[in-house]
C-alpha cells in the first residue's frame, strides 16, 4: 500500500470532487430552479448578486469547488509523473548528500494506483546503475533509494570491499558472460568526506555505462557476517532471482542496503531519481540560537541531473 501522504491526498481530492459533483449536478440545478421562480414572480431578470442572495451556494461546495482541481492536478503531477523526495541520510554519498531534495521520475519503470500500488502499465525495466527510490521490502511504508548494481539472473559478489558482477546468461547464448571486477579508481578531489574524524576514499566506479562515484571507509573491516545469506550461495555472493534487483548504496560501508537484508521486488519499484532541484546545508552549531533543522544554506552548485 502507498504511504501516508498520497493515501491522505487521494482521499482528499475525492471528497473535495464527489462535494463538487453533488453540488453540479443536485445542488445547482435546484439553485437555478429557485431563482426562475423567483423571477417568474417578480416578471424581471435578476442581477447575479440578487441570484446569489436569493440562492447561495454553499460555503463548503464553494471551497470544494475550489480546490479540486488544484488537488487534482497535484494527485496525478505526484502518482504518475514526478514526486519530490528529500534525502535524509548518506548511504548515497557522494552522490546523493543529506540535505538534498530530489525529483523521481515515476514513469520509468511503470504506472500504478497511488492506494493499493497495483500496477496499470509497464514501461520498463530499470538499468544497471540506475538511481531508484523503492518500497524497503522489510517495511515497504519506508522509501529508500539506492543504486542498482545487479539485474535479474545476475551473480554479485561483494568481496574485500570489491564488487564483481557476473551478467545473467539469458537464453540461446552460446557463450555466456564471465564474472567480472566491476572497475574503479581512487580519485583525488578537492572536496573530502568523512565519517566521524575518518576521511573517506573516492572512488570513480564504472558500472555499466553509468559513472558515478562512490565511498570507502578504510578503518572498518569485513561485515560479511551480517550479510543476508541466500541459500547455496557464499555468504558474500548472491543470485538475484527474477522479478527482482540487487540494490547498493554508494557510501559502501555506511548504507543498508541489499548486502543486508535481500532484493528489491520489480513491483517495490516507485521511480528513478533523475534531478536535485534543492540542497540545504544541515551543518548548524549546537550552540546556534535557531533549532537544528533550519537550513544553515544553500548548496546551489548540487542542483542538476542525478548521475
Amino acid at each position: 500500500m502507498a504511504n501516508f501522504y498520497s493515501v491522505l491526498l487521494t482521499a482528499i481530492t475525492i471528497v473535495a470532487g464527489l462535494i463538487w459533483l453533488y453540488d453540479a449536478k443536485v445542488a445547482k440545478p435546484k439553485r437555478r430552479a429557485q431563482v426562475e421562480a423567483e423571477e417568474k414572480r417578480l416578471q424581471q431578470t435578476l442581477s447575479d448578486d440578487a441570484k446569489e442572495r436569493i440562492a447561495p451556494q454553499g460555503s463548503i461546495a464553494e471551497f470544494a469547488q475550489s480546490v479540486f482541481p488544484i488537488l487534482l492536478v497535484i494527485l496525478v503531477l505526484r502518482s504518475f509523473l514526478y514526486e519530490p523526495f528529500r534525502i535524509p541520510s548518506a548511504s548515497m554519498m557522494p552522490t546523493l548528500l543529506e540535505g538534498d531534495f530530489i525529483l523521481v521520475e515515476k514513469f520509468s519503470y511503470s504506472l500504478r494506483d497511488p492506494i493499493w500500488r497495483h500496477e496499470l502499465i509497464e514501461v520498463d525495466t530499470p538499468e544497471r546503475g540506475d538511481v531508484a527510490v523503492f518500497k524497503f521490502p522489510p517495511e515497504p511504508s519506508l522509501d529508500f533509494i539506492k543504486r542498482i548494481v545487479g539485474l535479474p539472473g545476475d551473480r554479485i559478489i561483494y568481496r574485500n570491499k570489491t564488487l564483481y558482477i557476473q551478467p545473467a546468461c539469458e537464453e540461446g547464448m552460446q557463450d555466456c558472460p564471465e564474472l567480472e571486477v566491476i572497475e574503479r579508481n581512487l580519485e583525488s578531489t578537492d572536496g573530502i568526506f568523512f565519517n566521524g574524524a575518518t576521511p573517506l576514499q573516492q572512488f570513480r566506479e564504472q558500472l555499466g555505462t553509468v559513472s558515478h562515484a562512490t565511498l570507502v571507509d578504510p578503518t572498518v573491516g569485513n561485515r560479511s557476517k551480517y550479510y543476508f545469506q541466500q541459500n547455496g550461495t557464499a555468504r558474500d555472493e548472491w543470485i538475484v532471482p527474477e522479478g527482482a534487483y540487487f540494490a547498493m548504496g554508494d557510501n559502501r560501508d555506511n548504507s543498508e542496503d541489499s548486502r543486508y537484508w535481500g532484493f528489491v521486488p520489480q513491483e517495490n519499484l516507485v521511480g528513478r531519481a533523475v534531478f536535485i532541484w534543492m540542497s540545504f546545508e544541515m551543518d548548524r552549531k549546537p550552540t546556534s540560537a535557531l533549532p537544528q533543522w533550519i537550513p544553515s544554506g544553500i548548496r546551489w552548485q548540487r542542483l542538476g541531473g542525478v548521475e
